[in-house]
């Protein structure tokens, strides 16, 4: 089992940055391809961001393109998505999520087994 603590959420202006974390455990994080999701109100969960086992490859949405950047530390079991140029529509609770071992990362939330609880972030003025 892996369990997943995101961190790093808040209020920011538009045009501002946040760096969101999410810390893994109880499994070998070095195996699992990582996403971002993301979930505004009202709406369905979306994918935001993935990045390959070995972190050689990263896959975007093309509304967080050129925006955002995913990158994982396997020594520390973390992963992270640095939020450039927020926008009001990014407003959303973030979830981290691993997906299965050893594969190419999913676009899809099927396609990840394990999820953190989420962190809040707006952006409003």
């Amino acid at each position: 089992q892996v369990q997943l603590e995101e961190s790093g959420g808040g209020l920011v202006q538009p045009g501002g940055s946040l760096r969101l974390s999410c810390a893994a455990s109880g499994g070998t994080f070095s195996r699992y391809p990582m996403g971002w999701f993301r979930q505004a109100p009202g709406k369905e969960r979306e994918f935001v961001a993935a990045i390959s086992w070995s972190g050689g490859n990263t896959y975007y949405a093309d509304a967080v393109k050129d925006r955002f950047t995913i990158s994982r530390d396997n020594a520390k079991n973390m992963v992270y998505l640095q939020m450039n140029s927020l926008k009001p529509e990014d407003t959303a609770v973030y979830y981290c999520a691993a997906g299965r071992s050893m594969q190419i990362p999913s676009l899809r939330d099927i396609g990840y087994n394990y999820w953190g609880q989420g962190t809040q972030v707006t952006v409003s003025s």
